[in-house]
C-alpha cells in the first residue's frame, strides 16, 4: 500500500510535472524511473497522461508502483500555460533557451509541454509573454479517472480564492477515497498563517491519509545545491513543527542534497518530490526517439536515474 511506502521514510516521487500533457515524455519517464527504483508518480490529470504513464510501467515490468494526480485552480502556476505576443516578441531567443521543459521553439509555445513554471516570462526582456490559466472544473476533470486504479489526489492549493480552494478541497474529500496530497507553498502567508490553513483544511480527515507536499519553492529546481532546496526543508520544518496527524513530502526546488540538507535539520520526512531536476539530468536521453528501444541510451539514463532515487531513498 501507499501507506506503506510513506511510513517507511523511503518515498521517492518523481514530478513528470501538473501540466506535463507530452504523452511520449511521461510514457518515458515513468519506464526510466520505475526501473530506477521509483514507485511513486506524479501526473497531470487525464485519461490520456495516466494511460502514457500505464505503459510506462508496463515496459518498466513494474507492477506495485503508485499514480497521484495533480489538479489545481485558477490562480494556481501548476495549471498556467504561457502565451507570446508576438507584436512584442523580438525573436531574440531567450525563452527558447531558459524553458527547462523545451515547451518554446522558435517562439512557438508547445502546450502540452508547457508546465507553468515562469521562467520565460522573466526571462523576457520586452514583457511578451504571459499567462492564462486551464484550470477546470474537477467535477470535469475527475470523475471520468476514478475507475482508472489511481491511488492519490494532489490539490495544488496556492491559489488565493479560499473559498475556491476549499470548496474544492471538499469535492475531493467527497468523490475520492485513497490518499489526499495538499501541495502547498508559503507564498505570501505567514509560518503562523500557513498551519492555520494546514490545520483548517485537514481537520475532518482521519489521522495519516493526507500527505502534505511542503513547496519551498514551486518550480524551482534544476540546480543540484542546497541553496536551491532550502525552502523545501524550511516549508517541511513548519509542518513537521505543527504536529499533525500527516505525511511529510518535500517538494519544490528539491534535488540530489534535499535528503541530506533536511537529516541535518532534524525533518523526520516521509518522501521527496523531485521534478525539475529529475527530468533535467536525462532530458538529453528522453528527448531521443530511440530511447525505449536503444539499450545503451536506456542505460545511461538509468545510471543518472538510480543514482538520484537510491541518494533519496538511503536517508
Amino acid at each position: 500500500m501507499l501507506k506503506d511506502l510513506l511510513e517507511s521514510g523511503k518515498c521517492f516521487k518523481l514530478v513528470c510535472g501538473a501540466g506535463n500533457q507530452d504523452l511520449a515524455e511521461v510514457e518515458k519517464l515513468t519506464a526510466l524511473y520505475a526501473k530506477a527504483g521509483c514507485r511513486f508518480f506524479d501526473i497531470n490529470a487525464s485519461k490520456e497522461v495516466i494511460n502514457a504513464a500505464k505503459k510506462g510501467l508496463e515496459f518498466a515490468e513494474v507492477n506495485d508502483a503508485y499514480l497521484c494526480v495533480s489538479v489545481g485552480i485558477k490562480g494556481d502556476p501548476h495549471v498556467n500555460k504561457a502565451v507570446i505576443d508576438y507584436e512584442k516578441c523580438i525573436s531574440c531567443g531567450q525563452c527558447d533557451e531558459i524553458c527547462p521543459q523545451k515547451a518554446i521553439v522558435y517562439h512557438k509555445v508547445k502546450k502540452n509541454r508547457c508546465i507553468g513554471c515562469g521562467r520565460c516570462l522573466k526571462a523576457c526582456p520586452k514583457g511578451a509573454i504571459s499567462y492564462i490559466s486551464e484550470a477546470k472544473e474537477l467535477s470535469e476533470v475527475l470523475p471520468p479517472l476514478l475507475d482508472m486504479g489511481i491511488d492519490c489526489v494532489e490539490f495544488h492549493a496556492d491559489g488565493k480564492d479560499y473559498n475556491e480552494i476549499f470548496k474544492n478541497w471538499e469535492y475531493i474529500k467527497s468523490n475520492f477515497k485513497g490518499m489526499l496530497s495538499i501541495c502547498t507553498s508559503r507564498g505570501n502567508l505567514s509560518d503562523t498563517e500557513l498551519v492555520e490553513f494546514l490545520k483548517k483544511i485537514t481537520s475532518e480527515i482521519e489521522p495519516y491519509r493526507t500527505i502534505i507536499q511542503a513547496d519551498g519553492f514551486p518550480m524551482s529546481g534544476g540546480q543540484d545545491d542546497y541553496k536551491t532546496t532550502l525552502q523545501a526543508v524550511a516549508t517541511a520544518e513548519i509542518v513537521q513543527n505543527a504536529k499533525l496527524p500527516v505525511f511529510i513530502m518535500l517538494s519544490g526546488g528539491t534535488n540530489s542534497k534535499t535528503a541530506e540538507l533536511a537529516k541535518m535539520c532534524g525533518i523526520n520526512f516521509n518522501g521527496i518530490a523531485i521534478g525539475s531536476y529529475a527530468r533535467k539530468i536525462v532530458s538529453k536521453y528522453v528527448s531521443r526517439e530511440d530511447f525505449l528501444t536503444n539499450e545503451k541510451v536506456f542505460n545511461e539514463a538509468l545510471e543518472l536515474a538510480k543514482n538520484l532515487v537510491l541518494t533519496v531513498s538511503k536517508s
